[in-house]
């Protein structure tokens, strides 16, 4: 039993659950803010990595034993998964129009990887640090882009309507809730529908509902959403 297992066991397996619980936390954000990547992805990357990172450590230990011409590079393993975790962090990015979506799930994602190969390594304390900058980063920072106008224009009202629907009243139901519109995109959809994207600050979430029923109640309007 004791060869199956590995003199090592312990060591590996409270560097898995470490790496579970690290990204885990991270994940956790993710998930309850509704983003591409959540909960599940983040756990499954960072505990991934630990194993890739392990296994560059642990799993050649006994071919340098066995033979005295073997040469040990344990970076070379995870050279290749810092390199090819860019395709995972690619697919959570979503293009709306002029607007770009999922680029900080994408970041999250490759950070996650690097804790993972940082708790592989034995380096628990700069793992736990750099997961409580990041989790710092994706909570509070995120508070603070809403006083910066750069940042609020990245946001945007998405409405689906039918060729009846006249956009300049909906301009003016903006306009009256005293918001300001950075730029308007229009967009042709299925059969006569069109798909309008408006972006404006919208900082003032009480005066959003208000705005949202009014635009509504336009003749043409099929559906409004906000994105960010």
């Amino acid at each position: 039993m004791q060869q199956f297992i590995g003199d090592d066991f312990l060591v590996i397996l409270g560097r898995l659950f470490i790496a579970l619980i690290l990204s885990g936390l991270i994940g956790f954000e993710r998930e309850i803010n509704n983003h591409s990547a959540g909960f599940r992805t983040h756990i499954l990357v960072g505990v991934g990595s630990c194993l890739m990172m392990i296994l560059s450590f642990f799993g050649f230990i006994h071919f340098i034993h066995q033979y005295d011409n073997v040469q040990f590079d344990p970076a070379r393993i995870p050279s290749y998964v810092i390199s090819g975790i860019g395709f995972l962090g690619a697919g959570t990015i979503i293009v709306y129009g002029g607007a770009i979506k999922g680029l900080t799930t994408a970041a999250s994602i490759w950070a996650v990887a690097g804790i993972g190969l940082v708790v592989g390594a034995g380096m628990y304390s700069a793992a736990i640090v750099t997961t409580l900058i990041i989790l710092v980063s994706l909570i509070f920072l995120n508070q603070m882009e809403y006083f910066f106008p750069r940042f609020r224009s990245s946001n945007f009202i998405e409405i689906i309507a039918s060729e009846e629907f006249e956009i300049h009243e909906a301009v003016k139901s903006i306009e009256e809730k005293n918001f300001s519109i950075k730029q308007v995109e229009i967009k042709q959809v299925e059969g006569k529908q069109r798909r309008i994207h408006i972006w404006t600050n919208m900082k003032k979430d009480n005066n959003l509902i208000y705005l949202f029923d009014d635009i509504s109640k336009l003749q043409g309007v099929i559906n409004i959403t906000k994105r960010n």
